[in-house]
């Protein structure tokens, strides 16, 4: 049953939720289904981020039609007032100037007063200012292709490790006049120049790279279409509504659609962009590709050929277009034209015929962990789990019924207790964290989503079933988000579960509808409603706090929903916690009651603390991490290319001495994607806060400081529960709800 009401404040002194005695609710089916609480393609609009779209339907005329969709449904704005149309102003200026090496600050003025009538032109079909920007860019893109070629090609040139620079760009702001914009220029080269020169790399071959380097943003901004133009203003508006509303094209719909579904039709490789080739970044197991063991990671891929045509010649081609004729219908074959490059460079062609893949690295996974603590070895388990996924057909796969799945395995594996990773979790599915969260408890309210008419819709768990019951700690970092800060909270509040890791979560609380339009328009995600947990409270900008805080190098001032533009204020409603959902030994689904849950007292949580805090402090791994976080604190903005180059060298003579001898080359400048779902290359500048998707990267081997400690911890909880056990016929001490039998 769908609850309505208007929701009066809750009091913010509280420190412990209430309880809300319900009558057993309806649970709220699948009218939420199409919500999601993540932004997984964020799309940035520089030349090396430049998305060269396909679809034809999206031009100047439709364009506004889309932005009324957008304020029609936006849980803040429903109209296009002066706020706003600064707001847009300001955004589609920093998409298109981010590293602020473009515009001079007397110019930008002069644009932001031109941009001032460009709703009332785009609302009327003409995007004639949006087009003369277009190609005032190339211009200015030239210019500084120019400036560098002629900087580095000098025989006098040498790196300056004397140079300084301001990082975040908002901060060094657009320069006064050309002679600050070339001095900004060049120290921007100085540094990528000693990234190239770090490898060994001979001068002269390093001023070719940069020399393309910049040959490639000039290109990248001569191939953008007009389509492309419309999108980014498209995306400046969204932008300018919140951090999370966005535009999708056509082909970030299908990368959309592949990540929340973990399967595509293509041949199974995941591709980087490095100085202009495609490169095969990763075989993903089990896919065509895998199967043929035709093609090897580090193969250069220069030319692709459909069936019964000629190859087209992709070097120097964008990755997204790259992806776009590799990925095609199952049963149909690609030729791609491959170097090597071994003892010499060998080139050859390979067919592959296209078929499902499977991205399982997103997927959850188990793994068993035998920890000694006290002098008593525990069979621990690790459920990781990386994103909320689930396909639209709910027949297909789905996040809820893989971890049900591994959690009835670890009751067969007989493991002691549960640590529920979620530390690398951006979000997704709204759906998939009701359900993961209900094989926790008995049952009832999981969330709340408010929609902009103050309307609330309790989402439930009504299956009594518990799959698991007995100890769980939960991992988060400042990157657990969304989706992932529901199943958290909802475990805290109901005192479920020990929160373990960095001192809050990310602090998204914000509902998105992602919104298909019409033929090949692409779709919209916007704003919709905001999220709250079970006490009332909600996860925008605060998060969920960790019952026991360990130092991460995620915990920096810049990392999280409250730092980005725009971000929606937080809000409270009352509480709607449910008691049957707690979970009891009587209530407990298992056949047997030895690892059943025992709400956590005072003093057992305090006991975790403090052996937590004695292993920390005593860490090597944690101590460099405070020392970091410590030199972090103390550093400005401003760095000096002379002690990069100190750290860098410092680093690497520390892999080297622990036998990791990996490659020192530069990072590639396009980051790999599963499957060839390529994301826009990233530009020098971005800005605001950081998103949880920037940091979703694949996990090392070697589990992490805070997962091993995490596990630590769940050993210790293990044993106090244990012993708590043994006094179940006795009087249980307050747990974090402090219930009552009145209240049962």
């Amino acid at each position: 049953m769908m609850h309505s009401y208007h929701a009066p404040k809750a009091d913010p002194g509280s420190s412990k939720p209430e309880i809300l005695k319900t009558a057993k609710r309806r649970r709220v089916p699948s009218t939420l289904a199409c919500l999601v609480l993540t932004a997984f393609l964020g799309n940035s609009l520089a030349p090396t981020g430049a998305i060269a779209f396909t679809s034809p339907e999206l031009t100047c005329a439709n364009s506004w039609d889309l932005v009324q969709s957008l304020l029609k449904r936006h849980i803040s704005f429903r109209g296009l007032d002066s706020e706003l149309r600064e707001r847009v102003i300001d955004t589609y200026i920093e998409r298109i100037d981010p590293s602020k090496t473009l515009y001079l600050s007397h110019e930008i003025s002069k644009l932001r007063n031109q941009l001032k009538g460009v709703f009332f032109a785009v609302q009327n079909g003409e995007c004639g200012l949006l087009d003369e920007i277009r190609s005032d860019l190339v211009e200015r893109y030239e210019r500084m292709q120019e400036e560098v070629t002629s900087y580095v090609s000098r025989e006098a040139y040498a790196l300056d490790t004397d140079v300084r620079l301001i990082l975040d760009p908002g901060k060094r702001g657009h320069p006064p006049d050309d002679e600050a914009r070339l001095g900004l220029v060049i120290r921007l080269v100085h540094f990528t120049m000693s990234n190239y020169l770090s490898s060994d790399m001979e001068l002269e071959k390093a001023k070719e790279k940069l020399i393309h380097r910049y040959e490639l943003m000039t290109k990248r901004a001569s191939e953008l279409e007009p389509r492309d133009t419309y999108a980014d203003f498209l995306n400046a508006f969204a932008g300018a509504l919140d951090p999370h509303s966005t535009y999708y094209p056509p082909e970030a719909v299908e990368d959309f659609q592949i990540q929340m579904s973990l399967s595509l039709d293509g041949i199974g490789i995941a591709l980087s962009s490095k100085d202009g080739y495609s490169i095969v970044e990763r075989i993903i197991p089990g896919g065509a590709t895998d199967k043929t063991g035709a093609l090897e990671p580090g193969d250069k891929i220069i030319a692709v050929a459909q069936e019964k045509e000629e190859p087209v010649d992709i070097i120097d081609m964008s990755l997204r277009d790259v992806v776009s004729m590799i990925r095609g219908e199952r049963g149909t074959t690609v030729k791609l034209t491959i170097l090597r490059k071994s003892d010499t460079t060998e080139r050859f062609d390979v067919a592959i015929q296209r078929d499902k893949v499977t991205i399982e690295d997103a997927a959850a996974t188990l793994d068993f962990h035998e920890i000694e603590v006290a002098g008593t070895t525990r069979k621990l388990a690790v459920l990781d789990l990386p994103t909320f996924y689930g396909d639209a057909d709910p027949s297909k796969r789905q996040s809820g019924r893989d971890v049900r799945d591994l959690l009835r395995q670890i009751r067969e594996a007989k493991a002691e207790g549960v640590l529920l990773d979620l530390s690398r979790n951006g979000g997704g599915k709204l759906e998939s964290s009701v359900d993961i969260a209900g094989l926790f408890i008995r049952e009832g309210g999981v969330v709340a989503v408010k929609n902009v008419f103050s309307e609330v819709q309790i989402l439930e768990d009504r299956d009594e079933d518990i799959v698991y019951d007995g100890p769980l700690v939960i991992l988060t970092s400042r990157i657990t988000a969304s989706a992932s800060e529901i199943v958290a909270g909802a475990m805290k509040d109901y005192g479920r579960a020990v929160i373990v890791g960095d001192d809050h979560t990310f602090g998204k609380g914000t509902v998105q509808s992602f919104i298909h339009q019409p033929g090949r328009l692409g779709a919209i995600k916007v704003t919709t409603a905001m999220f709250f947990r079970p006490g009332g409270a909600s996860t925008q900008h605060e998060g969920v706090a960790a019952d026991i805080v360990l130092p991460s190098l995620f915990a920096t001032d810049d990392l999280g929903e409250r730092y980005a533009p725009y971000s929606l204020k937080s809000q409270m409603i009352p509480p709607f916690l449910s008691m049957p959902s707690r979970v009891s030994n009587s209530l407990s689904s298992l056949t047997t009651p030895s690892k059943n849950w025992k709400d956590l007292s005072d003093g057992v949580m305090a006991e975790l603390r403090r052996r937590s805090t004695l292993r920390v402090s005593s860490d090597d791994e944690f101590i460099k991490i405070n020392e970091q976080l410590a030199k972090f604190a103390e550093e400005d903005d401003v760095i000096h290319l002379a002690e990069f180059i100190r750290e860098r060298e410092e680093k690497e003579a520390e892999k080297t001495a622990s036998g990791d001898g990996s490659d020192s080359d530069e990072k590639n400048d396009q980051a790999s994607d599963e499957a060839g779902a390529s994301q826009p290359e990233d530009s020098e500048g971005k800005t605001g806060g950081k998103t949880p998707e920037s940091y979703t990267e694949e996990e090392d081997e070697e589990p992490t400081p805070q997962r091993m400690e995490a596990l630590r911890i769940l050993a210790d909880l293990v044993g106090l529960q244990e012993t708590a056990r043994s006094s179940w016929h006795a009087p249980q001490s307050a747990s974090r709800l402090e219930s009552s039998s009145s209240q049962q």
